[in-house]
C-alpha cells in the first residue's frame, strides 16, 4: 500500500517549502501526495441587531491555485482537496477520514502575543493528529540554498 502524505496549503512561501520536503519524501517511498487547502467559513460579528459577515473567498479562485500548485515528478501520484473549516480541525479530521499515514506543514513562526492571539495550527496538529507530524520552520533553508563549506586554505 502507498504513504499517503498530507500537505496542508495556504500558498505561503512555507507551503512550498513542505512541499518540497513530502514530495521528497513521496518520492523515496513510492507514496502520494494529497494536498489540502482550507477554506475558512466566513466570520460574522455583531453590531446591536446588525451582523456584518466578511466576504467570502472565491471558492473558484481558490480552486484554481490548488490546482496550480505544481509537483515536480510528473509521476506521483496526487491529489488535491478544498473543504471548508477551521484549519487544525479540518486537517486532523481530513487525516484521521482519509487513512493518512504522514502529515508535512509548515509553520509560521509566529512567537509571544501574536502567537497567543493567533494560535498556532501546526501546534494543534500535532497534538491531536492521528499520525506523526512533520513540520518545517519558514527559516529552514531551501536545499538549493545550503552551500558547500568551501576548502581552507592552510
Amino acid at each position: 500500500m502507498a504513504l499517503k502524505i498530507l500537505v496542508p496549503v495556504d500558498f505561503s512561501t512555507g507551503a512550498e517549502q513542505a512541499l518540497q520536503l513530502a514530495t521528497s519524501l513521496a518520492r523515496d517511498h513510492q507514496g502520494e501526495l494529497v494536498l489540502l487547502h482550507v477554506e475558512e467559513p466566513p466570520m460574522v460579528y455583531g453590531a446591536g441587531d446588525m451582523y456584518y459577515g466578511i466576504a467570502e473567498p472565491n471558492r473558484e479562485e481558490l480552486l484554481t491555485m490548488l490546482k496550480k500548485v505544481s509537483i515536480d515528478d510528473s509521476r506521483m501520484i496526487v491529489q488535491r482537496h478544498l473543504v471548508v473549516g477551521l484549519p487544525a480541525t479540518a486537517i486532523v479530521e481530513f487525516a484521521a477520514n482519509n487513512a493518512i499515514d504522514y502529515i508535512v506543514m509548515p509553520t509560521h513562526g509566529r512567537t509571544g502575543l501574536r502567537r497567543l492571539l493567533m494560535g498556532s495550527v501546526a501546534e494543534e496538529v500535532v497534538r491531536k493528529a492521528p499520525c506523526p507530524v512533520v513540520t518545517v520552520s519558514p527559516k529552514a533553508a531551501k536545499p538549493s540554498e545550503v552551500k558547500e563549506p568551501s576548502p581552507s586554505h592552510t
